[in-house]
């Protein structure tokens, strides 16, 4: 038991290094190069949409080529995702998530590896997510939903 936990661990270390590696050299934790993606009315920079694109791709082979196993290497089950239907929360929780990417040029994945920058706005950003992380939580368990 000791051992798969420690070869699930050493394999997420190693796919989360690369993962960061690849956000790393897309660009993806500079805000500005976000931001300039964002901006199609002025100085646009397309080059995120390659970055989409190429992940897009990874992704759709990947999913094909695993789902040819019968369950994971290091897992008893495919840990997938059962709900289909599109509510308001999925809505909402999308919009809020593509304004604050829109307003700050971060999302929370390439702001935990552009930690290793030191920015200050990194911080203040991490800092505000976890309060609103938080705060939701809380708010949630106030009005009583599960």
């Amino acid at each position: 038991m000791f051992r798969k936990i420690i070869k699930q661990s050493f394999v997420a270390l190693i796919v989360g290094v690369v993962f960061g590696l690849g956000l790393i050299v897309s660009g993806m934790v500079n805000p500005a190069k976000i931001l300039a993606f964002l901006d199609v009315a002025g100085d646009w920079d397309p080059s995120l949409a390659f970055v989409m694109g190429g992940a897009l791709i990874t992704t759709g082979i990947g999913y094909r080529l695993i789902f040819f196993r019968k369950r994971p290497v290091l897992s008893p089950d495919f840990l997938l995702p059962v709900k289909k239907q599109i509510d308001s929360k999925l809505v909402i929780g999308s919009v809020l998530f593509g304004l604050g990417w829109g307003i700050t040029g971060l999302c929370p994945g390439p702001a935990l590896t552009a930690l290793t920058i030191g920015s200050t706005e990194i911080y203040v950003f991490l800092f505000s997510m976890s309060v609103g992380i938080f705060g939701f939580k809380f708010v949630k368990q106030c009005l009583g939903h599960s």
